[in-house]
């Protein structure tokens, strides 16, 4: 595990409990910049989750007073070559990209700021709540920057006229905004915010593992796909899906009128 070069703690916290894993970034005094020990760190525990048949779901969080300040400046600056900031870049491509990929919902938890590549944190994860005084910008452009690699997650959350207007300006939103484009599914009080993740936690594992292991891969594959062939697409991961045992249990339960037991 990565350690933070002045306080030698962990950069990255991992706990799963009852199939849901918490992923804390933990670097507070650098507003939790994603240096490139933190994107490694990521980057295996997405790994190993993939491969744990009991997760259910993933809340990402972090400590101290801000989600995630986006990429760590000084590290970049230290470096100042194409080679080094193109692994970079992609290499923080493929850590959204892993969130996604994984099998079960990613839901963001978020307090304090979350900028650049923490924006595109949290635009990369399948769900995200925020507490109320939270505030989000794609802010690079200030330091001569566009944020394109943070675009391209953004402009799949928010219409594209609002994701531009973000990018040139670095204007930040707050979090009632941000759930009214689309960025959020949900704001609660700060005092509120563990107990409203929690349960929307809570609402998910109490579904079909398989379901939802389904559903979140036909969800994004479908996405990038012409409407006709979606529909294929769908209908052959529907049919799959009715093949397993959660869903018989699960139509012979409504039928019955009792609760599902799903298989684990």
């Amino acid at each position: 595990m990565a350690l933070d070069s002045t306080t030698r703690e962990p950069v990255l916290e991992r706990s799963l409990s009852d199939g849901v894993a918490t992923l804390r970034l933990n670097r507070p005094a650098q507003f939790n910049a994603l240096s490139e020990g933190l994107l490694d760190a990521l980057r295996a525990e997405i790994d190993i989750l993939a491969r744990e048949p009991s997760l259910r779901c993933v809340v990402l969080e972090a400590a101290g007073r801000a989600f995630c300040a986006g990429h760590d400046l000084r590290e970049m600056r230290s470096q100042p070559s194409f080679d080094y900031y193109l692994a970079l870049f992609r290499k923080c491509g493929g850590v959204m990209q892993g969130l996604q990929a994984l099998p079960v919902p990613v839901i963001a938890k978020v307090r304090g700021i979350a900028t650049a590549a923490g924006c595109q944190l949290v635009a990369s994860c399948d769900l995200a709540v925020a507490a109320d005084d939270a505030r989000f910008a794609v802010s690079g452009i200030n330091a001569g920057l566009f944020c394109s690699t943070p675009a391209v997650a953004l402009s799949r959350n928010i219409s594209a006229k609002r994701a531009f207007e973000m990018l040139v300006t670095a204007r930040f939103i707050d979090a009632p905004q941000a759930r009214d484009w689309g960025l959020l599914n949900d704001v609660a009080p700060a005092g509120e915010l563990d107990a409203r993740v929690r349960a929307l936690v809570e609402v998910i594992v109490a579904k079909s593992p398989a379901a939802i292991r389904y559903g979140k891969r036909m969800f994004y594959a479908q996405r990038q796909m012409p409407q006709a062939l979606a529909y294929d697409y769908a209908a052959e991961v529907m049919a799959r899906n009715m093949m397993e045992e959660d869903a018989a249990e699960g139509i012979d339960a409504f039928l019955q009128k009792r609760a599902p037991r799903w298989r684990r």
